[in-house]
């Protein structure tokens, strides 16, 4: 199913253009999970895009992920007037995502531990440009392309990226490391969560791409940055990047939403 709101499904949505962006993107459960615990969603005339990885059993990983979707969109386009800066929209946004996903797990105990990452975007129009403000919580990511370069705007909240920072663990061990999908940072698993957020200067030409682990896990950064210089058009790219990372095994589920600056 796809919707300007949202597109919580399996299936590719068309690319759409709203006032001089381009937006499309792809969710697919993979060759080795049952269920696609992964959900996306934008409200292009706000500016906002966002993916979501869910986790917990029982289906609780879905539950949780479409409800972060859903609460942080229509948090923050219901709020987009307020007199606040972007960054304490975001916020409020991220935890009002966090107390409904951390209340209904209170109140249905078959529930209990569900969780979800997220990773946001907000493009804010000014007369001075295009700023774009990035709040994540969890290891979903938000890259940039920008002039032939992939650069990685996110730093994972994750054991290993800790760890890596630390001095500890190499990036090749990292990436083989078994301890890789414990993430330290989500949402609705605690009562309180705090996103990390960040802000650019925009250009024209700027491609976003925000996706879960489960291409990333697949793919490295060199073989995404091909298939994005590779296709002009942002919906063939998602497809083929989500296509890309279920060919190498597809073990996890796999999101992608990709955002162009006109």
């Amino acid at each position: 199913m796809c919707a300007r709101s949202r597109f919580p499904g399996c299936k590719a949505m068309s690319a759409i253009t709203v006032r001089n962006l381009e937006v499309a993107g792809y969710t697919d459960r993979g060759r080795v999970r049952s269920v696609n615990e992964d959900a996306c969603g934008f409200h292009a005339d706000a500016g906002l895009f966002v993916v979501c990885d869910g986790m917990g059993g029982a289906a609780a990983g879905e539950v949780a992920s479409h409800m972060a979707v859903e609460s942080f969109i229509r948090y923050g386009s219901d709020h987009l007037g307020d007199r606040v800066t972007p960054e304490v929209l975001l916020r409020k946004a991220v935890l009002a995502a966090n107390q409904e996903i951390y209340q209904r797990a209170q109140d249905q105990p078959k529930l209990e531990g569900m969780g979800t990452t997220l990773v946001s975007l907000l493009l804010e129009e000014t007369a001075d440009g295009t700023t774009a403000w990035v709040a994540h919580a969890g290891d979903s990511r938000c890259y940039r392309l920008r002039g032939g370069k992939l650069q990685q705007l996110t730093l994972d909240h994750s054991l290993v990226e800790e760890q890596m920072r630390l001095g500890r663990l190499t990036r090749r061990e990292a990436e083989r490391s078994p301890y890789r999908a414990i993430i330290t940072r989500a949402i609705g698993t605690t009562e309180d969560v705090e996103p990390d957020v960040l802000r650019e200067a925009a250009e024209v030409d700027d491609l976003y791409l925000l996706c879960s682990d489960g291409l990333t896990r697949e793919l490295r950064d060199e073989e995404i940055l091909q298939i994005l210089l590779e296709e002009a058009e942002v919906q063939p790219a998602a497809v083929r990047l989500v296509a890309k990372a279920n060919a190498r095994g597809g073990h996890d589920n796999t999101t992608v939403m990709l955002v162009r600056i006109r």
